[in-house]
């Protein structure tokens, strides 16, 4: 029952299927604590969501089965597989709030600083006179409400003088200083639907996979199909460890089924190549 086993072509649907099977049962129950955790969802909430996800997979592989009869299961997988690789790309972005260092403003002149209010800076310079900078205390929302639909990211850029009256300055130097900060959301309902089209994929997946299977291994499906899925979760809790993110797993799934995508493709080109 083992002898397939020898074959490098086994490990290779067994990676397939490990994508489309394993990893599909793995997020079944990951994305319960998932949204728990990065959303602060109820568990009842988060249960629906996963739910959701599940359901499609299991109703869909009947077209998926379909397809690979009408279109070859290389073909169906391949497409498969891209469709996961962009949809994971995109989940893999957490829920950020990233703070850096803005635009500033310099002084173009040495002196002495003579009055600062909210929104300028006066330096006095014994030749050049009085030199005033301007700025803006705050542009766009910092206290962003993560209840809100936020599509794409938002960016607030504060200013604030960080010098006082009486102050020597040089040309130069930093007289108001910038700070940028940028959040995305990750709104959930973006990551719901599209979590729910990856499951969807994988459906799909699952039936093609399985006809590469049973075509290339007709008296063996049973053993070649059954390697899948058992150690994503055990990963899924290792780099989350590691990262301290939960959007880690989406970024292994990224990983391994850019190189399935490539093995698969490889496969079909030198297939396709002249003997």
């Amino acid at each position: 029952m083992l002898s397939p086993l020898k074959d490098i072509i086994v490990w290779k649907l067994g990676m397939y299927y490990f994508i489309v099977f394993g990893l599909f049962v793995a997020f079944s129950q990951w994305l319960v604590p998932y949204f728990v955790n990065v959303y602060a969802l109820p568990i009842v909430t988060a249960g629906l969501f996963a739910a959701a996800f599940s359901f499609p997979s299991g109703v869909i592989r009947a077209l998926g089965g379909w397809f690979s009869d009408k279109w070859g299961g290389n073909t169906v997988t391949m497409w498969v597989f891209l469709g996961a690789i962009v949809i994971s790309a995109m989940l893999m972005i957490p829920q950020m709030s990233i703070t850096s260092p803005g635009k500033g403003v310099m002084s173009k002149l040495p002196g002495t600083v003579t009055a600062v209010t909210e929104t300028t800076v006066t330096v006095t310079n014994p030749k050049a006179g009085e030199r005033t900078y301007k700025f803006v205390p705050q542009v766009g929302n910092a206290d962003i409400d993560n209840k809100s639909f936020l599509l794409l990211p938002q960016k607030a850029v504060t200013q604030v003088a960080v010098v006082k009256v009486g102050d020597k300055i040089g040309k130069k130097q930093l007289l108001i200083k910038g700070t940028t900060e940028i959040f995305f959301q990750a709104n959930v309902w973006i990551f719901g639907i599209l979590a729910v089209i990856v499951g969807a994929i994988w459906g799909i997946g699952k039936a093609s996979v399985y006809k590469l299977v049973a075509v290339t291994y007709p008296q063996e499906v049973g053993v070649v199909g059954g390697l899948g899925g058992f150690v994503s979760p055990i990963i899924f809790a290792w780099l989350l460890g590691l990262t301290g993110l939960w959007s880690s797993a989406w970024m292994f799934v990224l990983v391994v089924t850019l190189f399935a995508f490539y093995l698969l493709t490889k496969a079909m080109k030198d297939a396709d190549a002249p003997a």
